[in-house]
């Protein structure tokens, strides 16, 4: 059985400056808990007990957001508030937590590599720490079983859309029952013309140790990076090589706008009173935001900073004095800072396609 997993979580989240100068963007909060802390719990829960996350110097808090806070929990305890101190310290009884550092960023295969030693020679899972994926049974137990049925890696696909797949490892194979695939190879980042297919690895894997000498002898590819790519390419043209089609939901936290939709979702779905009060307010205060043109609208000025027209009664002024008025065309969208015309189009789709609930 399973036991051990990685995390790599070591990378500086360019896309998240600057909020990432100080907090990992695997801190980023996602319905209360932070992104990584949902990745361990998925971990935990399919009899993980081994857990091995690849940090960086500037990424201690992980470390610290998992440790014991004794003083807290007895704070907590103290006003009365039990269930917040258990949940405290389960942050670090859920599975044995070790951390290693990647001193420079040197790309996913360099991280995974820091997992050698502690690894040794069992099979492991390797779950990106900026990624949550959705799916009953977890991936995690999805990934386990299916190890324990080939014997072989497996890695987590996901179905893309043929115009994006430059942006992925695409897996080259044959479908061998539904779902699962015998994979041959892998292209990394491909033309639409030059992919063998639309299932792009996912962010979720299950190793076996044979990948760490394949991953030292790699040549560093652009900008000085070992890609994990290589190496799973050498083991799926040497041996067998499995995959797994998501069935369910992946949310890609590494970029603000999906970060923003993911909370967006979950806000909408896991309120804990069943369409109260708070989950319809949520749920209207984002209808209003994508569709109402009677709320404000956001543009900017001359000096490049963010203004803001407000209803009647309190209208703010420009920088330089003098306020706002705006004139909003019929059938207009509401537009607000870093609510881009991309995250606004694929909410929108989101509502429609029924995988964010419509409340009443």
């Amino acid at each position: 059985m399973i036991r051990k997993a990685v995390i790599p979580a070591a990378g500086l989240g360019t896309r998240f400056l600057p909020a990432s100068k100080a907090i990992p963007k695997e801190m980023m909060p996602v319905a209360g808990r932070p992104v990584i802390q949902h990745v361990v719990d998925e971990l935990a829960g399919a009899g993980i007990t081994d857990i091995l996350m690849v940090i960086s110097r500037t990424k201690r808090t992980i470390e610290e957001h998992f440790d014991r806070s004794p003083d807290l929990e007895r704070m907590l305890e103290g006003k009365g508030d039990a269930a917040g101190a258990a949940a405290l310290r389960d942050l670090s009884a859920r599975a044995a937590l070790h951390y290693v550092w990647q001193p420079e960023m040197r790309g996913l295969g360099d991280a995974v590599l820091r997992a050698a030693a502690h690894v040794g020679s069992d099979p492991f899972l390797l779950f990106l720490g900026d990624t949550i994926v959705e799916s009953n049974p977890s991936i995690a137990h999805r990934l386990s079983a299916a190890y324990e049925r080939f014997r072989s890696p497996v890695v987590l696909l996901e179905r893309v859309d043929p115009a994006r797949v430059s942006r992925y490892g695409v897996m080259q194979g044959t479908e061998i029952e539904p779902g699962t695939y015998r994979i041959t190879d892998f292209v990394e980042k491909p033309t639409p013309e030059e992919a063998p297919s639309n299932l792009a690895i996912a962010g979720r894997y299950l190793l076996t140790p044979d990948v760490f000498p394949l991953l030292a002898r790699t040549s560093p590819g652009k900008g000085g990076e070992i890609q994990l790519t290589d190496a799973l390419r050498d083991l799926a043209r040497t041996g067998p090589f499995h995959g797994i089609v998501l069935d369910g939901m992946r949310h890609d936290i590494g970029n603000p706008d999906d970060f923003l939709l993911t909370n967006l979702r979950f806000a909408l779905r896991y309120q804990n009173a069943p369409v109260g009060a708070r989950s319809k307010h949520c749920w209207e205060s984002v209808g209003a935001v994508l569709h109402d043109t009677r709320m404000p609208r956001w543009g900017h000025d001359q000096n490049t900073r963010w203004w803001r027209s407000g209803r009647s009664g309190g209208i703010p002024e420009r920088p330089g004095g003098g306020a706002i008025q705006t004139r909003a065309k019929p059938g207009a969208h509401t537009y607000l800072p870093g609510l881009s015309d991309g995250l606004r189009g694929r909410t929108r789709r989101a509502l429609r396609g029924g995988r964010i609930p419509q409340l009443g």
